[in-house]
Order: C-alpha cells, then structure tokens, then sequence
C-alpha cells in the first residue's frame, strides 16, 4: 500500500527494460515533476541516466547514441507529440510507457508514425498521480469545479480524477467496493465515472483478491474547518506558512536568507531529517537541530552558546564549513528561522488557541471575548484575521447569540478588502450546515455539546493540537460498521459487512493535519490501513481561493 514504492518499481522497470547504456527520460508536463520528486538525479545518473527532456521542446538535439524512455500521460496532445518525435527519431531507439491506459486507436496511430521502426516496446505503468508520502498522493489541481458553482465538475478534471483513481488502483492492485458522501454530487460523479472506466477495462483487474478495499470518496466541504486551522508540527507548519510546491520552499522573500537559500528542496525521500521530523511538533524541531548543531560544535571545538534558533542561524552564518559538513541542516535552520519569526510577530499561539477553542464549541461568551480581542490586536496577520471569522462562522451556526455580522464590520476597519470580507459568506455556501453532509460536530444536543468539550479538554498534551480532523472520525465509524448509509451510500450494491484496505479520496483537497492523522491511524490500524489522495494539498491560502466566490 505504498505509492511512493509503487512508482520507483515502475521508474527501475522502465530503465531496467532499456538496457546498458547512456539513457535520455523524454518526458511530459505530468511526468516529469513525477519523475523529479521521486528521484534524486544523482540516483538516476548512476543508472546512466544522462538527460531529461520535454517531449514539447522542439529545439531538442538529436542524440542518436542515446536511448530514450518515454513516460507521458495517455493524452491526444502526447500521443500527436510522440508521433511527431516518431516521423522524425532524434535518438537510437524508444522504450515507451505511458502512465495509464491507452486507447487502442492510440497505439495504431503510433504504429502508423514509427515509419523507422525505432521503437522497442510500448506498455502501460500505471503512475497517473503525484506520490507525496507512502500513503499520500495527488493530482496538483487546485480548483475542480466548474463555471457552474462549487458543487459542478469541470468535465475534463472529474475524467482527470476517475483516470487518477484508475491508475492508483491498478499500482496497488485493488478492485473495490465503493462509497461515496450521499449529499455530493461531486463525490457521486467520481465514483460514477470511476466505475464506468473500470468496466470499460474490467480484464485489466482480473488479479487475485486477497481481502475486499474500499474505495471511500468524500467531499471537503463536509469538512470545511480543518483547512482553516493553523498547523504545529513540522511538515504542516511549513506548508501553512511557507507552502511547499513539488517538495520545493520558496525562501526568497525571508529577511537575510542567504543566496544559496532562496529555495530550498524538501523531500522526504532524500532528505533523512525531514522524512524522521515531518510529524514532530515545533519544540522538538528546534531541539532536533540543537543536537545536530552541538555535534558538529563538539567537532570543531567551539564554545559558542546557542540557546535560540536565532543562535543557530548565527552559527551556521559564521562557520562556512558547517554547511559543507551539513548542507541539509543549515537548510533546516533557515526554515525553523523564518517560522519561529512569523510565530512570534504574529502571535500565532494566541491565535491558534483561539481557533482549537472554537473548534470544540467552547462557551460562546468566552470565545466571543476571546475573537474580539485578536481582531483588534494590529500583531494579527491579515489571513489570521479571516480564517478566525470564518471559524466562528462555522463553528457556531444556528447558535444563540450567533452574530457573524459585527467580525465583519470589524474586519472591514482593519482595512480588509470588501471581497476578503465576503469569504464570511462563502464560507457558508460552501461548506455551512444547509450544504455539507454528514455529522461534521455530532449531535447538536446540549448534553453531546458538553461531552465533546470535556473529551477535548481530557488528556490534552498541547492545547494548539487537540483538534482531530473529521476524517478519522470518519474512519473509525466505518471499521466499527457504524458509518450511515444515508449519509454515506454503497455503489450499486449491498453493504459489505468486513472490509480490508481503504483508498480515500477527498474531492477539494486535503490537508497535512489529516496525511499525520492517516500516517498515525494505520500504525495502529494494520487490518485497514489507508492510502489518501486528493486533487490538491490545501493550506488557508489555497483554501480561500478555492471557496472565494461562492
């Protein structure tokens, strides 16, 4: 159940099929960040893999001591390239794969255009998604709705994600039973086009079944207050106020940062300290490079006192051959640098304590005091300001003494834009009590009101991470059977009463908060254990931009 793994099998395969000798990846606009963040070059290079093309650049040289693997999605814009490439070969031979499956007229079309007869072989590894972490993948597309409203596929990105889902599938060799969130109709016409496809291609899942998966697919506006949250431990941190894109950080706009740190690679397939610290909360970072730090002090015999990340960043700026010792922590160290500076001009912990309150409906009276007083503090970011509105909003609908109106006259005095202001109302549209299905805060009885906010009080480590998202609520009722068929349908069959392996996909996006929630859940769920994926990874940002106009 490793997507990571799934991919490098497919990636050695492809290079393994073509043989010794120096090798060119001809690749596409979707392979080539798959191919870029599953693999270092370096690794690559030893496997005399010397170039990396775009199948779309014309200007390419012909190498015809070269052989080329070709890894392209299965689209009418790559196939007509590939042809083209074909008529006129720049390199000695051609081991094609593509990413999902291809249509038969596809590959007569290709064998009409391989006039010189250059390629060895064609054949189908499916990889149609972008592997983040074992258990996460997706589609790096933001928006999927259409012109029509949020609730609308765009028609080319729901045949985007059934292909997706497809692919994942196949690399995991799953054939599932299906359900879908029942108020969706986003979800619904995933599920249903996913079907469609795979009867279509029902020979291509005539593998043995060991246990019986569930395909799961939600809909993000039943959850709309996860994304809202800011993060505290390392990865999500880093995401929320940084964000990562391709495992890349842009780090150009941080006061002071040196040149060689204007952007930084995060992955964790090549990165040991990140892949061991994605999970940690944001003090034991900070204490993680401190030991790293102090080793390589013991080295160099230095007494320097280092007692704060700014002490850490000043090491490093004074000791060149620290960097060259430990490129990867002075990487750290900046990162830490520019979050622990955002958190502390930004009053991010009183800020974030005020949204965990919220989310476990604590007294209105006390949140309201609380909210008004963050409005007004000028420390308060922008972003900050508007995700603690649309929390409230959310989180305290339909109760007494419920006025959303007065935080937005009060974010309008601060200066915050009329359409910002909006989001107060889109928030609603996209994800309040009328829209969203499910039990997103239980029972609104006064006495499940009272048990969930002494259950979050109870047995709390941190107060700025007790909030669980609503997909492991979700999780947990279904290996338990106690998931509602109304609210969560069964795809043209009966209930099956056991399940084994899950594939959840959440139509909208999902965040870091749920891919620990997952990571955590399937250490301690090996009967079930779950593969998330989405069409994008949110931050608030990203999140804003996907509900403003609604």
């Amino acid at each position: 159940m490793s997507v990571v793994s799934a991919v490098k099998l497919y990636i050695n395969k492809m290079i393994e099929n073509c043989g010794k000798g120096m090798k060119v990846f001809l690749l596409g606009k979707d392979t080539l960040p798959l191919l870029s963040i599953t693999y270092a070059q370096s690794d690559l290079l030893k496997k005399e893999v010397y170039l990396f093309e775009r199948i779309d650049n014309a200007s390419r040289e012909s190498m015809k001591h070269m052989r080329c693997i070709v890894y392209l999605r299965p689209t009418p814009e790559n196939v007509s390239l590939l042809c083209e490439e074909l008529k006129n070969p720049r390199y000695g031979h051609y081991h094609v794969f593509f990413s999902n499956v291809i249509p038969k007229p596809d590959i007569l079309k290709l064998a009409n255009a391989d006039e010189h007869e250059s390629v060895k072989e064609i054949q189908e590894f499916y990889a149609d998604y972008m592997p983040i972490l074992d258990h996460v993948y997706t589609l790096n597309i933001k928006k999927i709705s259409s012109v029509g409203g949020p609730g609308t596929w765009d028609r080319s990105l729901l045949k985007r994600s059934a292909d997706s889902l497809i692919s994942i599938l196949l690399a995991l060799r799953k054939y599932p039973v299906m359900r879908y969130a029942t108020k969706s109709d986003l979800s619904r016409g995933l599920v249903n086009c996913t079907y469609d496809i795979m009867k279509e291609n029902s020979h291509l899942f005539e593998f043995r079944r060991t246990d019986t998966p569930l395909l799961l697919v939600l809909d993000r506006r039943d959850d709309p207050v996860t994304p809202l949250l800011n993060q505290w431990t390392y990865q999500a941190m880093i995401h929320e106020l940084l964000t990562i894109d391709n495992n890349r950080v842009d780090l150009s706009e941080v006061p002071g940062i040196a040149r060689d740190m204007r952007e930084v690679t995060m992955s964790p397939e090549q990165d040991s300290f990140y892949k061991d610290s994605l999970y940690s909360d944001f003090g034991e970072i900070g204490i993680k490079i401190k030991e790293l730090v102090g080793k390589f002090q013991e080295q160099q015999h230095s007494t320097a006192a280092i007692e704060s990340i700014s002490d850490m960043k000043k090491f490093v700026d004074n000791y060149p051959q620290f960097k060259k010792f430990s490129g990867t922590v002075s990487k750290h160290v900046a990162v830490v640098g520019e979050l622990s500076r955002i958190v502390q001009d930004h009053t991010l912990l009183e800020v974030s304590e005020t949204e965990q309150l919220m989310t476990t409906q604590t007294s209105h009276s006390d949140v309201q005091q609380k909210l008004a007083g963050l409005l007004r503090n000028p420390k308060v970011r922008e972003i900050d300001l508007i995700r603690l509105v649309l929390l409230y909003c959310v989180c305290y609908e339909g109760q007494s003494g419920y006025n959303p109106r007065v935080y937005v006259e009060t974010l309008k005095n601060r200066g915050v834009s009329e359409g910002k202001c909006k989001l107060a109302t889109s928030v609603m549209n996209y994800g309040g009590r009328a829209v969203r299905g499910g039990q997103l805060f239980g029972e609104q009885t006064t006495m499940a009101m009272t048990k969930k906010y002494f259950k979050g009080l109870q047995g709390v480590e941190n107060i700025y991470t007790q909030h669980k998202p609503y997909l492991i609520d979700l999780l947990q009722q279904l290996v338990q059977g106690k998931l509602r068929d109304s609210d969560f349908e069964w795809h043209g069959g009966a209930p099956v009463p056991r399940i084994g392996d899950i594939i959840v996909f959440v139509v909208g996006g999902i965040t870091y908060e749920e891919i620990k929630a997952v990571h955590q859940w399937n250490l301690s769920n090996p009967a079930n254990k779950v593969v998330l994926g989405s069409n994008c990874i949110l931050n608030t940002q990203t999140f804003l931009e996907n509900i403003s106009g609604n």
